[in-house]
């Protein structure tokens, strides 16, 4: 299984990820160890806003790519409750990605 994910940062920013063990990879950003992404380790990670399951990496690095596309007014309203769909339809088959 892998997720995409959004992390909502101390700036109020929004970091977007794909992995394939959430919980360990939302702590690499937290801690800011090595492992964590470069903008995270200048950016103070608060939570996960939103996260998607998918099959396989190509799927998930697939909707990493296309939210990271979009305006923070559309990340904004995915987290608050938009589906995926709205944004990303012809894009993405929407239908194979679950919440978390």
């Amino acid at each position: 299984m892998y997720y995409t994910y959004m992390l909502r940062c101390a700036d109020n920013s929004i970091y977007t990820g794909m992995t394939n063990n959430l919980e360990k990879r939302i702590n690499e950003h937290s801690l800011k160890g090595t492992k964590g992404a470069k903008y995270t380790k200048s950016h103070n990670v608060i939570k996960l806003e939103k996260a998607w399951k998918s099959k396989d990496k190509s799927l998930a690095c697939k909707l990493e790519y296309h939210i990271k596309h979009l305006t923070k007014s559309q990340k904004e309203n995915l987290i608050n409750g938009e589906k995926l769909s709205s944004f990303l339809k012809g894009k993405v088959d929407c239908r194979r990605y679950k919440k978390v």
